[in-house]
């Protein structure tokens, strides 16, 4: 507590060279008045001394200052007076606007507004003489100047720091955009690499653990085979993939993003993998030839989608067909992918279960809809089904 009232730096500087300032006009027998009815010279450092003590408490305490200085200066006027007590009371007047109350601040404006225009008025009738006028305006420039100076400091930094916190809550509003910008991008990129390369890199654990457990020279030759191509397709992805990342480079010619056009090879690539498993992978499009294009983003969903689904049958499928199924009623794009659900002799890859979240993900930023689960199948047995239903509308998609 007792270090709340202390006063700071300013305010002893103001309070010492008032008191000091004072102290010479006295000395020099420089006063205001002629100090009726108390005209001993000695008197007129009581009201000096106490403004001086009020200076000490503009800050900290600036009614309590306002107070005593006011007092001050009631009892300046029945001294010889000094214009030192006359210029701390201004300060003091000011500092009460500036570090009082809100409250404080609107009301002492008016309040000295007030004091001066009926000062003015009441000296005018009593003296009955336009220099009375002058009164008043010695009145207005020692209390009600100091108060307005108040209430504009005060105002300038009232908006000074609503600038500065506006200025903070934009920066930190620009540094979660940021933050969430950058994991928004990250989990595309795992999206983009999971889907480019679990495709390949799954034909290639399977063929190398048949081509490892199976000791004949045929089929070792032809899972080298398939390796060598899925591990080439699979280098050029990350090649693609990786000229989308950098900014520039020598070659500046985007790369083209794959479209449903290329289901067609993503089935025989399949069914390659596929066939040592059983796996007999077909496409039925139904939609119409003369339908209007796919955006693009509906495109590439759909096709990562079908080959995350693919991939996930050659990992897990039990031997049967699969079949994938295209379709578009309305505004809406039909994507379907089936397996016979269950387990299967011979190797396997395992899986993370990011697949299905990558499919999941693509589908929600897209506006559509997604499922995934074992369904009863026709013939009693269960089927592993994947739908999702895509708007092909960017006006729906963005709502």
């Amino acid at each position: 507590m007792l270090t709340s009232i202390r006063p700071d730096r300013d305010a002893v500087t103001l309070a010492v060279s008032g008191l000091l300032g004072g102290l010479l006009l006295w000395l020099l027998g420089l006063h205001t008045q002629g100090g009726d009815p108390f005209s001993a010279p000695w008197v007129t450092l009581v009201p000096l001394t106490a403004m001086a003590a009020a200076e000490l408490l503009r800050r900290n305490a600036p009614r309590t200052a306002l107070a005593v200085g006011t007092l001050a200066l009631v009892a300046d006027q029945f001294t010889r007076g000094s214009l030192a007590t006359i210029l701390m009371f201004t300060d003091v007047m000011y500092a009460a606007v500036l570090y009082g109350t809100p409250a404080a601040a609107r009301r002492l404006p008016v309040a000295t507004l007030l004091v001066t225009v009926a000062s003015t008025i009441g000296f005018l009738a009593w003296f009955r003489k336009p220099e009375a006028l002058l009164i008043g305006l010695v009145i207005g420039l020692v209390s009600f100047i100091p108060a307005l100076t108040g209430v504009s400091v005060r105002s300038h930094r009232a908006a000074a720091d609503a600038a500065r916190l506006a200025a903070a809550q934009t920066a930190r509003l620009a540094e979660m955009d940021r933050t969430q910008a950058v994991i928004a991008e990250r989990a595309r990129m795992a999206r983009e690499l999971h889907d480019m390369v679990a495709n390949h890199l799954s034909a290639v654990a399977i063929h190398s653990t048949a081509a490892l457990s199976i000791d004949d020279a045929e089929t070792s030759r032809n899972a080298l085979k398939v390796i060598r191509e899925n591990s080439v397709e699979g280098l050029a992805e990350m090649r693609r993939l990786i000229r989308l990342l950098r900014e520039g480079g020598e070659d500046d010619a985007p790369a083209a993003a794959p479209t449903l056009a290329a289901l067609d090879t993503l089935i025989e690539q399949t069914n390659a993998n596929g066939a040592s498993g059983g796996l007999v992978c077909t496409l039925e499009d139904t939609r119409d030839p003369g339908a209007d294009a796919l955006p693009t983003p509906v495109e590439l969903a759909a096709y990562r989608i079908v080959q995350e689904s693919l991939t996930n049958a050659l990992k897990h499928a039990a031997p049967g067909p699969v079949v994938v199924r295209l379709g578009r009623s309305g505004e809406l794009l039909t994507v379907e992918v089936t397996s016979v659900f269950g387990s299967r002799t011979g190797p396997t890859a395992p899986g993370s279960g990011a697949g299905l979240v990558g499919m999941r993900e693509r589908v929600a930023l897209l506006g559509g809809t997604f499922g995934a689960g074992a369904e009863p199948g026709g013939d009693g047995a269960k089927i592993w089904r994947v739908r999702a239903e895509l708007p092909v509308r960017e006006r729906e998609m963005r709502e």
